[in-house]
């Protein structure tokens, strides 16, 4: 029964932690995308600046994500164990939200470097497109903190 509670404890321990500082955004270049580029009018040399912005954080965010999965299968083997250490699911549930923590800060930042490629109104076409759909698919809205949050897959 302990184990079992110390299970469910890291379960929604890590449940709460957010997925990614572009929650929302389309996958990919997205401006470069026909679409988003004559809604937004993007010009040429945003998506130039956008492209670069990109180059620039690719290679971190590749090996953060890996270290995002690393921690993953090491906080599952733990949790596989037949006998439970308490410490070791601690340690590997502290390297997974570190791992993520890094993760967020680095989309974030990414996004930050976008955002000033972008005009102030073609951000707030932006952040109404993501609240738009936030709404359409259930999501959280930042701005409804009453809506109780999606459940998420644990590890």
């Amino acid at each position: 029964m302990r184990n079992l509670l110390a299970i469910l404890s890291v379960t929604v321990c890590l449940a709460t932690i957010p997925l990614s500082a572009q929650e929302g955004l389309p996958r990919g270049k997205w401006w470069k995308q026909p679409e988003i580029v004559k809604h937004l009018g993007i010009s040429s040399d945003q998506q130039t600046r956008l492209d670069q912005i990109f180059r620039n954080h690719a290679n971190v965010l590749i090996d953060t994500r890996g270290e995002v999965e690393k921690a993953t299968l090491s906080l599952r083997s733990e949790l596989d164990q037949n006998q439970l250490n308490r410490k070791e699911i601690q340690a590997a549930a502290s390297q997974l939200n570190l791992a993520r923590a890094r993760l967020f800060e680095e989309e974030l930042m990414m996004l930050v470097d976008m955002r000033n490629a972008l005009s102030a109104e073609q951000w707030k076409q932006v952040r109404s497109g993501l609240e738009s759909r936030r709404q359409r698919s259930g999501q959280q809205s930042p701005r409804n903190p009453r809506r109780r949050p999606g459940v998420r897959k644990v590890p």
